[in-house]
């Protein structure tokens, strides 16, 4: 065995103090003792009173305990102050198991070790905060995997999806979390801590020996009843797991004959003791897969035609439906993956996967499935795919279905109540049609994916829960309960019961064995104090009071500074057809509905890959996530945190280490747009409450940046006296530890009279901002060589007498919206007699050239300002579109190196516009390009020049960014297109990274 007790990324730092909010005698007493975070206040508390449920029930307070010896505490001070307790991991439960009016303690940010690692047994002990995805790529190296592989796995726990008995895409193959938990640990009500594990080893202490000789009698009672209403069908998960007590049932799943006395507590919810760690059982990580991708004409074919798929052995067979699909050829990274992978226009289609040791096996199986679909009818219906990574690209935006079908915009919502019936194969498609009926005789669609080889879709039912919804709800839940026992199903399939199906586990199983469950919840927990209300004696589904939108929700009356109406629309559930957005005040309700698109799935809590979210990436707290953040945003547009709304401290705070990185505006499958959202929250607070000299000498930099260009040697030379330079420094705010960036004499000054060759088919304007033209203009000089050098006829954004051209966007990061208005106004007056005559704007600094083609459409000013973003480029992007249109000609020469390590900014990345870097690079002969896998490079324009900033911006650059560039061979290159990002890795690594612009003109071959 080998111990690894470290977690499986980089420790948290803390950068606010780690106990806040009111000082109650039991928040006190817990600060006192405890060393992790202590949350009682309001905004914390918000942020735990939601998960990926419809439900919102604010809790006593939150603790994060920084180890077990803390989570003993906790729970001990819990007890001993008569608290009810709620374990609580990454929050991604979507029936509302984790929200209640309890202490929750959070094990997510500490609790997250592997605890022990047997590669011989195949086993691993885990802490219950550890991330599925994370614990998987820990064993990569071994080829072993925990294969119980659900959605979530970027972001859901272990301990979470014991709690829910997860599932997974491969559950044919793999069973579900019940069948790949071998022991846990766990703490009971009454403080004892207990091994839960296999009956072939006696169960020590008196407490335990108590709990299994009640669970036995319990079991032998209930036998009979068991047989007969247990469904025989692999996926349900209602109520506790006494049936695999009764060892004569040949669906228990058992070792040697005997109970593993450790599954009553999977599926569990959290109601009978608390996972301290667990140990599951690994499985080999198969060698190859093979993918078919089966296009359906009609949805009924998809559903009856599985249950013959399914004898081919795959290991999964997953369902996308059309509004899937279509919602995914809305989302820029998603649709060039579905676009690959459909035949027609289907509407469905079914993922079947193979897996095991030998690839020739795994086509041959691929040869059969499409053999079989010849055999039924369908020939040329099946998409090959080999490719791994064409693989994974497609299972992503499987994962990401939840999350896609809630971007739909509007009121209406795919919700969660019905989602995880599950009936046998044979009635599948019987089953879907019939309860596609009853959606629509309640005026409504279903969106169906997910389980079809196991007879487990997800179905949610498009619902206003602000007007009728709740009512439709009811009505439909009972017809679909109807349905599931007309085909012997079970109705809760996998995501658990919580408080949306709680109230059907007694449908499910009857009087007696309901009254099981109650027996077996006073046996662990006589005082009710873990989750309580969960599984036993569950409120109402359709209990308003714990709706997070209940029928006495408003946003609070504001106007806001940026266009929202794109928001306020509505969409016709059984049509898909959206209405058009509205103007004036719907904006307002539009700005609302934007920040609600948040379902809090929790996406945004990974940190395996991509940009999104940076801040909670090196703090893990829940106020640094996209989540938390939308979360704040909606209590205090609601007024749930006071009448100040956008303004108030609790959202300028929760907003203080959003870097606008707008990660999440291309990531978050929901279209969550924080960085838009943060303009709004900072032109509000800025409005009330005004802005500090700093933020000014930011905001108006583009107003004085020449004037200041002008005695650059002066300035340069007082950053080098010791005295002056950090004394001026730290009262203005800024970080003693950076250097502060030099202004040269600006570009546009020195060709102002110049004039390229008059080309009229080649004719570019070359947009040089405040950063390249005053602080860097070598790279502007670069650009317009290569361009030339090219045959272009280059014009610049300078106009004779008056300051150079500004998109605005320092104006935008203090929140001064009306004066970025006028800068981009005036830009965009400039720059459209261009455009109109067919000449493309080209920009050197992604954050303004990209401001073309975001925030410039948020100001109302229709089609100029659309025409000015569809001929908007960055350098590379432009370069790479002439060249595929055969006009470009640039002869390049290879340079003395080569490797060259390129660093995306984050506006590139969300934009996707990384690509065009990699492609130019590539370009110049031996020259080999390779990206850093990095998230945002810390700096975001000013803030990580700022002292209370310096430490979370030199975190998020040691992520990824910084070490890659340090263990960069001399003599290799360093790229990066963001000022910022130049300045972040000149600091932090000492190494000077280039603009592409200048790596392209050293390549130059000149005559």
């Amino acid at each position: 065995m080998t111990q690894a007790t470290s977690g499986l990324i980089a420790k948290p730092i803390h950068l606010v103090p780690p106990s806040r909010g009111t000082s109650s005698p039991i928040a006190t007493r817990l600060r006192k003792e405890l060393k992790g975070d202590v949350l009682f206040d309001l905004p914390s508390r918000g942020r735990y009173a939601t998960d990926a449920s419809i439900y919102q029930i604010v809790p006593i307070g939150v603790v994060v305990p920084r180890d077990q010896q803390d989570l003993q505490l906790a729970l001990d001070i819990a007890r001993d102050e008569r608290l009810s307790v709620l374990a609580r991991g990454a929050g991604t439960s979507q029936c509302g198991q984790t929200v209640g009016e309890s202490l929750v303690i959070d094990t997510t940010k500490w609790l997250n070790n592997v605890v022990d690692f047997d590669p011989v047994a195949s086993t691993v002990t885990v802490e219950p905060g550890i991330v599925l995805d994370h614990l998987n790529a820990w064993l990569k190296p071994h080829g072993l995997w925990f294969p119980v592989d659900v959605s979530t796995g970027a972001q859901c726990t272990i301990g979470g999806m014991a709690g829910n008995n997860s599932c997974g895409s491969r559950s044919i193959e793999y069973g579900n979390m019940v069948h790949n938990v071998l022991a846990i640990d766990a703490i009971l009500a009454d403080g004892t801590n207990a091994h839960f594990g296999s009956l072939r080893e006696p169960a020590k202490g008196a407490r335990l020996n108590a709990i299994l000789a009640s669970m036995r009698e319990i079991a032998t009672r209930e036998q009979q009843e068991l047989r007969e209403r247990v469904p025989r069908v692999l996926r349900r998960v209602a109520g506790y797991n006494l049936d695999l007590f009764d060892c004569l049932n040949p669906r228990a799943y058992t070792d040697d004959g005997l109970a593993n006395l450790s599954h009553i507590l999977v599926g569990s919810e959290g109601t009978l003791a608390f996972s301290r760690q667990l140990t599951l059982k690994l499985s080999p990580l198969p060698r190859h897969k093979t993918l078919g991708v089966i296009s359906f004409p009609t949805f009924f074919q998809a559903m009856d035609y599985t249950q013959h798929i399914v004898k081919l052995m795959p290991v999964a067979v997953e369902l996308v439906d059309s509004t899937m699909i279509q919602l995914s050829m809305s989302n820029p990274a998603f649709r060039p993956v579905i676009e690959k992978a459909v035949v027609g226009n289907p509407e469905a289609i079914l993922l079947v996967e193979f897996a095991g040791e030998d690839f020739n096996d795994q086509v041959h199986c691929l040869d059969h499935l499409v053999e079989l679909m010849d055999d039924l009818g369908l020939p040329g219906s099946v998409v090959r795919m080999t490719d791994a990574a064409e693989q994974k690209a497609l299972w992503d935006v499987r994962k990401a279905g939840l999350n896609i079908m809630m971007s739909m915009k509007g009121d209406g919502k795919p919700v969660s109540f019905i989602e995880d019936c599950a009936v046998p194969l044979e009635h599948l498609a019987e089953y879907t049609n019939q309860l596609t009926e009853v959606f629509h005789k309640y005026g409504t669609e279903g969106t169906w994916y997910a389980h079809a080889s196991v007879g487990t879709l997800h179905v949610r039912p498009i619902l206003d829960m602000r007007r009728d919804g709740a009512q439709k709800m009811r009505a439909i839940a009972e017809e679909a309960a109807e349905l599931v026992r007309k085909y012997k199903g079970a109705y809760s399939g996998e995501h658990g019961d919580g408080l949306c199906r709680g109230e059907w586990v007694a449908w499910q199983y009857g009087p007696r064995l309901n009254q099981a469950f109650a027996d077996i919840k006073q046996l662990f927990d006589p005082d009710n104090r873990f989750n309580p209300d969960k599984i036993v004696r569950p409120p109402k589904m359709d209990d308003s009071r714990n709706f997070r939108f209940p029928p006495e929700y408003r946003a609070l009356a504001f106007e806001p500074v940026l266009d929202w109406s794109a928001w306020n629309v509505t969409r016709d559930p059984i049509s898909g057809e959206e209405s058009p957005p509205g103007t004036g005040r719907d904006a307002a309700r539009g700005l609302a509905k934007a920040v609600e698109m948040c379902n809090n799935n929790g996406h945004c809590r990974k940190f395996d890959a991509g940009t999104m979210c940076p801040s909670y990436r090196v703090t893990k707290d829940e106020q640094h996530v996209t989540r938390g953040r939308a979360n704040t945003l909606r209590l205090a547009i609601s007024g749930q945190l006071g009448d100040e709304g956008l303004a108030s401290p609790e959202v300028k705070e929760v907003l203080d280490l959003c870097v606008s990185c707008k990660g999440c505006k291309r990531e978050c499958p929901t279209g969550v747009d924080m960085a838009k959202i943060k303009i709004e929250a900072r032109a509000a607070y800025a409005s009330r409450h005004g802005i500090p000299l700093r933020e000014k000498l930011v905001a108006y930099m583009p107003r004085y940046a020449a004037s200041a260009a002008r005695i650059g040697g002066l300035l340069d030379f007082a950053q080098r006296i010791p005295v002056i330079s950090p004394w001026v420094k730290r009262k203005i705010g800024l970080a003693s530890e950076r250097s502060l960036p030099r202004f040269k004499k600006s570009f546009l000054s020195s060709v102002s009279k110049r004039k390229s060759p008059v080309n009229a088919e080649k004719e570019v304007l070359l947009f040089v901002d405040t950063f390249n033209n005053n602080m860097e203009p070598e790279n502007a000089r670069a650009a317009f060589q290569v361009l030339e050098a090219a045959g272009y006829s280059v014009s610049f954004n300078q106009r004779e007498g008056e300051r150079p051209l500004c998109c605005g966007r320092t104006f935008l990061a203090a929140g001064l919206v009306d004066e970025a208005k006028n800068e981009a106004r005036r830009l965009l007056d400039a720059l459209l007699p261009y455009v109109q005559r067919g000449v493309p704007i080209v920009g050197l600094e992604p954050s303004c050239l990209l401001s073309l083609r975001d925030e410039l459409l948020q100001y109302g000013w229709g089609d100029d300002a659309e025409l000015i973003a569809k001929n908007s480029f960055l350098f590379e992007e432009f370069l790479v579109r002439e060249k595929a249109a055969g006009r470009l000609d640039l002869q390049l020469k290879a340079l003395g190196t080569g490797v060259a390590w390129v660093h995306g900014h984050c506006h590139q990345k969300a934009f996707a516009a990384f690509g065009p870097v990699q492609t130019v690079l590539g370009w110049i002969p031996g020259l080999k390009v390779k990206p850093i896998e990095s998230s945002c490079c810390g700096m975001a324009g000013s803030f990580g020049y700022e002292a209370e900033h310096f430490a979370a911006s030199k975190a998020m650059a040691e992520l990824s960014l910084l070490p890659a560039v340090r263990a960069a061979a001399p003599g290799d290159l360093v790229v990066a297109d963001g000022t910022s990002c130049r300045h972040q890795i000149h600091d932090g690594a000492q190494v000077e990274a280039r603009h592409v612009a200048r790596v392209l003109a050293d390549a130059i071959e000149r005559a």
